[in-house]
């Protein structure tokens, strides 16, 4: 029987997963994601081209490779509608390459309108939301009211649809800061996507995972955001609405603990953030001003730019532990060329005591990063090919990291495209 292997990231997110699902899946029979939506922005570079995936797996352009979308998962017609007509000049087989769980939940219309005005209420307590209905919809999931896809197949669908609409309505009416919308406008577009949504295959979830498992296929489950935007342990609030980590695949996707195999954890090499919330290696000058403009940190998802500051071990630790992570793929190390010195946290200043655990409280006023140092290395890595072209001060910190995570660095990548990848 065999073992479901499982990619997440580790940081706040953009670690660069997209690009190491699409270097794996040749091994893989079955790509899963399984959480969070449209919020994530998957970035995928190959023969000269960008691609970026909000909900759709990262395995869609392998030939042999089958996506699935798990339960865990919150979906939105009209922007699901957007990829695969973005997809379609690349003649996939969609029905034959697809298909998705009937217990994932549908975003609405309303969904959206009720993030926008939950947002705008907020003001400068706002906590950085991608404005695409995903809080709200799994609000009505734990809630218990949520339409799911296998929903679509029931006869009194419409009048399910209708009902739950008009409670959003409602609930829109009583916040003080209205919203402009048109509904009619927004529900012909989201209709136009649920048609093209239900030519997918529709699943029950729990058994297509089990019956692959049965037959050994090779599954990797994909995480969307990261480690540290989880509900439960990331920086609260300043999270997204599901769980990031790997006990979000077990949930996600209907498998067991003992069913995982490999825990694949995506790092970069430094750390970025969108959005607000604490960040207690943030950078506010050249250098970090130097790794957006060199790393493009801009979101996939919204187009806001990144912030940037230096890797957080404290935190990479809390994450490789919280996961089981059993190897590492460090991003983005060619960004950090031409740096003279390069940091890493190594331990917090803590309400005025050292502390190299991650704890309940990051906020500026809590917190003080205290940083280990390191010689940079000035190379372009960009076209190296083999380990033995990596630089030796940049294997030394690379040799840091895992000595102080306790976890391998087996892949480096040193480019955004999927041929820029070193297995170590």
């Amino acid at each position: 029987m065999s073992k479901v292997n499982l990619l997440l990231g580790l940081q706040w997110g953009d670690e660069g997963k997209g690009k190491i699902v699409d270097v794996l899946t040749k091994q893989h029979d079955i790509i899963a994601r399984f959480q969070g939506g449209p919020n994530a922005g998957h970035t995928l570079v190959f023969n000269g081209q960008k691609h970026v995936l909000h909900t759709i797996p990262s395995g869609i352009f392998h030939d042999k490779a089958m996506n699935f979308v798990g339960n865990g998962v919150v979906i939105d017609p009209v922007i699901f509608k957007n990829e695969l007509d973005h997809l379609a000049k690349h003649q996939i087989d969609f029905p034959s390459k697809l298909c998705i769980s009937r217990g994932a939940h549908l975003i609405l219309p309303t969904h959206r309108l009720l993030d926008a005005a939950s947002e705008t209420a907020k003001g400068k307590a706002k906590i950085g939301s991608t404005l695409k209905g995903i809080g709200p919809t799994y609000m009505d999931k734990t809630g218990r009211n949520g339409l799911r896809i296998g929903d679509l197949e029931l006869p009194d669908w419409k009048e399910r649809y209708q009902k739950l609409t008009q409670k959003h309505l409602k609930m829109l009416s009583n916040y003080t800061i209205k919203i402009d919308f048109n509904l009619e406008e927004l529900e012909t577009a989201f209709f136009e996507g649920l048609k093209l949504l239900q030519t997918i295959p529709f699943v029950d979830g729990v058994f297509y995972m089990q019956n692959a498992i049965d037959k050994n296929q090779k599954v990797l489950a994909e995480g969307a955001q990261g480690s540290l935007l989880d509900i439960d342990f990331g920086t609260y609030p300043f999270v997204t609405s599901s769980t990031t980590t790997a006990a979000g695949a077990c949930t996600g996707l209907g498998i067991a603990p003992n069913q995982i195999g490999e825990v694949y954890g995506i790092m970069k090499a430094y750390t970025t953030r969108v959005g607000s919330g604490p960040f207690p290696t943030e950078l506010f000058d050249e250098d970090g001003k130097r790794m957006a403009e060199v790393g493009k940190e801009f979101g996939a998802t919204t187009g806001r730019p990144r912030r940037c500051g230096w890797l957080d071990l404290v935190a990479l630790k809390h994450a490789v532990q919280l996961n089981g992570v059993t190897q590492l793929a460090m991003m983005k190390g060619d960004v950090l060329s031409g740096f003279n010195t390069i940091k890493a946290c190594t331990s917090y200043l803590y309400k005025g005591k050292e502390i190299s655990h991650f704890p309940y409280s990051i906020n500026e006023e809590d917190i003080k990063p205290i940083y280990t140092e390191f010689t940079g290395w000035q190379e372009d890595i960009t076209e190296i090919t083999s380990v033995a072209e990596i630089p030796k001060v940049l294997k030394e910190y690379i040799a840091f990291i895992e000595n102080y995570v306790g976890v391998p660095i087996n892949i480096v990548s040193v480019g955004p495209d999927r041929k820029q990848t070193i297995i170590l």
